[in-house]
């Protein structure tokens, strides 16, 4: 077995082992890729039945990854791990529930309150909390994004991939390069017909905006992820309590810029209180159980 825990006898078609996260990585974009792809070429909109059957598929490339690999790669000790992982509730204690719960909104509120304070609108209710009162089915579509996709994808992204990542790098530099990964995931979106990416455009602002975005709240969830004693249900729950926040707050264009950038300062307060290395107060970043040998 190799230093980083990755069994040397596995090795993918470049060469890698497959425990290497870049396996991963390559895996799961191409999984998530061969059906969002098709959606460019052939101008399917998300907005259809069909577009919905595509981006769910795509949606799935993650988690589909990270118990795939999860079962090459572990043993049954690593696997069961991984499902109690999701399950367990004890992991994540009142405190974590607090922070998952009022963070993302409380920096969407910030974020709006420092925009009414030059002027602007600061926010208003989404779409979907207007709609609700006249037609219940409003919600169904912020309930969909609140729900499904983070349960397919932190399967993978923290589920896994984040594990093999602090094998080898601090928990800092692994929330790093998993933002940076996952924010690139969502490229295809932007040329899709009725994704919420699409609306943002190609090259604006919006567009380079989006992918910085990703990147704190990759922080946030390692952050969370490592001191809930590497609970992927945490990572879940803080996951949709972001996409919550939005659901049910609609900030101005100029408030969503200093929601990013109060999520960049959130991320930094984080390592400069708890550190880079870990994340936590510990000092070793949580570890998995080793693969097997075979």
């Amino acid at each position: 077995m190799s230093i980083d825990g990755t069994r040397p006898d596995l090795a993918g078609a470049t060469g890698l082992p497959v425990g290497s996260p870049w396996t991963f990585f390559a895996v799961t974009y191409a999984v998530t890729w061969a059906f969002w792809l098709p959606a460019i070429v052939f101008d399917v909109s998300f907005g259809t039945a069909e577009g919905v059957a595509l981006l769910v598929a795509g949606l799935a490339g993650p988690g589909l990854g990270g118990i795939g690999f999860t079962y090459l790669v572990y043993d049954e000790r690593g696997r069961a791990d991984f499902w109690q992982r999701l399950r367990s509730v004890r992991r994540i204690g009142l405190r974590w529930v607090l922070v998952i719960a009022a963070v993302p909104l409380a920096l969407s509120l910030l974020a709006a309150g420092v925009d009414r304070l030059f002027g602007g609108v600061g926010a208003t209710w989404a779409e979907g909390v207007v709609g609700f009162a006249a037609n219940p089915l409003t919600i169904l579509p912020a309930l969909f994004f609140v729900t499904l996709p983070p349960v397919l994808e932190e399967l993978g992204w923290r589920g896994y991939v984040l594990d093999r990542l602090q094998l080898r790098w601090s928990a800092l530099v692994s929330g790093v390069i998993l933002g940076v990964a996952w924010s690139l995931w969502h490229l295809p979106l932007f040329f899709v017909a009725d994704t919420y990416q699409s609306g943002l455009g190609v090259g604006t602002p919006e567009f380079w905006l989006f992918f910085v975005s990703v990147v704190p709240l990759s922080m946030a969830l390692s952050w969370v992820y490592n001191n809930t004693s590497r609970s992927i249900l945490a990572a879940i729950l803080l996951h949709s309590s972001a996409n919550f926040s939005g659901e049910i707050v609609a900030v101005t264009p100029r408030a969503d810029v200093y929601n990013v950038w109060l999520w960049v300062l959130f991320a930094v307060a984080i390592v400069a209180i708890w550190g880079g290395k870990t994340l936590t107060r510990a000092d070793e970043v949580p570890k998995p159980p080793l693969p097997a040998r075979r």
